[in-house]
């Protein structure tokens, strides 16, 4: 009986532990929750989920810790997916991308600049994992029998590189986990920071990761909503600023990467980008392939604000997408559609910018700090202090 009893209380206790952490990362602070000013209003959620259909699902990789072993660890990796049209629907969405900075990879772009087309869920992973979650992606398809047997896929998968954290060279993505993140895509908010293939990110020198945001624009512009999911890894710390403050310049020290670069160039002031971000913006506005491109384009003006110039080393990689004009590729055609008049679409322009800008805050607020392979440790962005810092310059 006594042995019964302490089986019971450690089962009471491991699910006290785990709807403790549940709760806690339900109550995990937001940008706005910190009392950081942003333009605009936001959906529901202030998710890119607040565009209706668009789901979003994740595989987070943590295991072991201390020095690198390449093909055992520490893991500090996983992959995120987005589904214009949710992950039962297989019709194609109007979309258009754009490269600010081309030291990365999206594949599926060449197709998807000639069609303007885009056909099931958008990946986002590690540098190294790219072409296992694009494969993967097909064989779910096949496996879900959401393609024909004469069919072709040319999925469109993106990355950012976490090897300051993560064994990235241990390829430790594999097909299941793929399967997870799709199988588990969702409506409803999305979890931000050390998430999905935001995992092992370091952005502006603090922690990295997934972060979103949204924008519903007034009726009289169309009331339409932007939603943002942005994978940051890019930027340096003295760059970094928010709602116009220069934060990186107040909050100094423990910056990663720093021994790899004094080793590489003894003395030097000037630091390159390491990192990389790729931006997915999702709409229900009616737009065309040229005019999503057009929006892609505009992501690069929400990453500028929070002091990113896109260095030589950074992949800058930006899609958007339309979830409006159903069936508008239906085959035999010709097929209607709609669009916004090029003389209304500025508001949407500054909705993409703005919800940018507030996905990359989120996505480091919401961050927690991380200790990786041999020990590099890459600190969370401190909440206290980062006020303090809008306080000092009046905002």
């Amino acid at each position: 009986m006594l042995m019964q009893a302490r089986v019971i209380l450690a089962a009471l206790c491991l699910t006290a532990v785990a709807t403790s952490a549940q709760t806690s990362s339900q109550q995990v602070a937001r940008a706005r929750d910190l009392g950081v000013p942003f333009d605009g209003t936001p959906g529901q959620l202030n998710a890119i989920t607040d565009v209706a259909g668009v789901e979003v699902g994740a595989t987070t990789l943590i295991r072991g810790e201390g020095a690198l072993t390449v093909g055992e660890g520490p893991v500090r990796t996983g992959v995120t997916v987005i589904f214009p049209r949710g992950k039962q629907n297989t019709d194609n969405v109007y979309a258009g991308w754009f490269s600010l900075n081309g030291n990365g990879e999206m594949t599926g772009t060449t197709w998807l600049e000639e069609a303007g087309l885009l056909k099931g869920p958008v990946g986002i992973t590690n540098t190294h994992s790219v072409g296992m979650v694009r494969d993967s992606i097909i064989a779910w398809a096949v496996k879900q029998k959401l393609m024909k047997a004469d069919e072709w896929s040319l999925p469109v998968v993106a990355e950012t590189w976490d090897g300051w954290l993560n064994d990235i060279n241990g390829f430790h993505v594999k097909q299941e986990d793929v399967f997870s993140a799709l199988n588990s895509a969702k409506t409803g908010p999305v979890t931000e920071g050390n998430s999905g293939g935001g995992t092992g990110m370091v952005c502006y020198g603090f922690k990295g990761g997934t972060g979103t945001a949204s924008r519903v624009l007034s009726r009289a512009n169309g009331g339409y909503t932007v939603g943002v999911l942005v994978q940051c890894n890019c930027g340096r710390r003295p760059q970094l600023t928010i709602a116009g403050a220069p934060v990186g310049k107040e909050i100094t020290g423990d910056e990663p990467y720093a021994r790899i670069e004094e080793r590489q160039t003894p003395g030097s002031e000037q630091k390159g980008d390491v990192g990389s971000i790729i931006i997915v913006v999702a709409t229900d506005a009616p737009l065309l392939p040229h005019q999503l491109k057009r929006i892609a384009r505009r992501a690069s003006l929400g990453l500028a604000r929070t002091g990113s110039v896109s260095g030589n080393g950074s992949g800058d990689i930006f899609i958007a997408f339309s979830t409006a004009n159903p069936h508008a590729d239906d085959a035999p055609g010709p097929n209607s559609v709609q669009t916004v008049s090029t003389e209304r679409i500025s508001p949407l322009f500054q909705a993409t910018v703005e919800a940018t800008e507030e996905a990359i805050v989120n996505a480091m607020v919401g961050a927690k700090t991380m200790t990786g392979i041999d020990g590099h440790t890459v600190d969370a962005l401190p909440h206290e202090k980062l006020q303090q810092v809008l306080k000092k310059y009046g905002r």
